[in-house]
């Protein structure tokens, strides 16, 4: 029997790149597009999955479906929008075409897998890699999908013979609705995505629908005291972590002790872009929200004690314009503990057509403490500015949901 051929329109995001990852483990025959590289392209290629990377004019798909004799499956991103060319031509080779939601539901269906499924507003990876760290070290029967590159594990796998899938559940364009996990993890809910929730109400009856669908949801843990890592929100996360393990190890009959799960989350190593460290004081994180940008400073701070620092400095790129509208004035109050602060322009994605782009100024204007800002550009004086900054001895914290990473780690190699 032939294997089958999937097709992953947007196949470099975080969503889509560890799905492919995954297909591929199964066996089957991957590749697919996406207009820019991203966290998982390497990866992808690594593995000999073929990326096509520039505009998808469908010139690409119909190169594979003649070269293969066909596609089986054409799953795209919740980025690509009715009159994308690419789509349009899935529609007229007559493909099976869904988003992403379909195509997990169908591999759970197939392959009888309980999905730990982790969804909210902030903390999905961190909670989704926790766990994934610790179901290794334990070496319980699981596959998993996680929206990051990990340095101990691929960022998706199936595994032959796994009972449960370790999946990061992501609420945008309510893709989390089409599961009914065996356990669901919630860290946070914080209203976000009004392109597609109108009002927080809205909401927070997706993720109440998203509880009623579970069989058991976990909210809370009393853990997050005892785990020593550097920042409380992380570990909240990392404590809901050990209690969706707790659950899966009373499920497999496993004796573990709350202190060797503990002991064993206490080394866990990170996720990339989580306050990643790229060189001595520089370090790279995907806060892109208010709530999220605020978590991370905290995170910087204790970091910023523990390694002896002078201070703390801020660069922080906005993820997409339409958003902002909603949350520019949260912003007010959370820059307050940082000695310095970059504001780089917006990353653009999805964004209603002819709104009008919100200027870094703007932001820095509706600060407490405007005075520590001022608007900067990935041009070469930031780069010295940043450059002057590590020299100095202080912690930078780049903070990015675009493609402004991607710079920082050209201009700062990893040590």
């Amino acid at each position: 029997m032939k294997p089958m051929r999937i097709y992953i329109s947007g196949i470099s995001g975080v969503a889509m790149g560890p799905l492919a990852l995954g297909a591929k483990s199964l066996g089957m025959e991957v590749f697919g597009s996406d207009l820019h590289e991203g966290l998982v392209t390497k990866e992808l290629r690594d593995n000999g999955i073929e990326v096509s990377i520039g505009e998808q004019t469908g010139e690409f798909l119909k190169k594979k479906v003649a070269e293969k004799g066909g596609v089986d499956w054409y799953v795209h991103t919740s980025a690509v929008r009715p009159g994308n060319k690419e789509l349009e031509t899935a529609h007229e080779l007559g493909l099976k075409v869904s988003k992403r939601d379909e195509f997990i539901e169908k591999l759970v269906e197939d392959y009888e897998l309980k999905m730990i499924g982790v969804a909210g507003t902030h903390g999905k990876t961190t909670t989704t890699a926790g766990i994934l760290w610790l179901s290794l070290k334990l070496e319980l029967p699981v596959s998993w999908l996680v929206g990051s590159t990990l340095g101990f594990a691929g960022a998706g796998k199936f595994v032959p013979k796994a009972k449960y899938l370790v999946y990061e559940a992501d609420e945008y364009d309510r893709n989390f609705l089409m599961y009914h996990p065996w356990l669901a993890v919630i860290p946070s809910v914080t209203y976000d995505h009004a392109d597609i929730y109108k009002t927080e109400d809205e909401y927070k009856q997706a993720f109440a629908q998203y509880i009623r669908q579970s069989r058991k949801v976990i909210t809370s843990s009393r853990l997050a005291k005892r785990i020593k890592q550097a920042g409380e929100v992380r570990r909240f996360d990392l404590a809901l972590a050990i209690e969706a393990v707790k659950e899966m190890a009373r499920e497999e009959g496993l004796k573990v002790s709350e202190e060797e799960l503990i002991e064993l989350m206490n080394e866990f190593p990170g996720v990339e872009r989580r306050m990643e460290k790229l060189c001595d004081g520089l370090y790279t994180d995907y806060a892109h929200h208010p709530e999220e940008v605020s978590a991370t400073i905290e995170i910087a701070k204790e970091e910023m004690k523990l390694t002896g620092k002078k201070g703390l400095v801020v660069a922080y790129s906005p993820l997409q314009n339409a958003r902002q509208y909603d949350v520019i004035n949260d912003y007010h109050d959370i820059f307050k503990d940082v000695d310095k602060l970059f504001w780089l322009p917006t990353t653009l994605l999805r964004e209603i057509e002819g709104q009008r782009v919100i200027p870094p100024i703007e932001f820095i204007q509706k600060l407490d403490n405007a005075e520590i800002a001022e608007v900067a550009d990935y041009d070469e004086k930031f780069y010295l500015r940043i450059k002057d900054y590590l020299a100095q001895n202080y912690l930078v914290a780049f903070l990015s949901g675009g493609a402004g990473d991607d710079w920082m780690r050209e201009h700062f190699k990893k040590d």
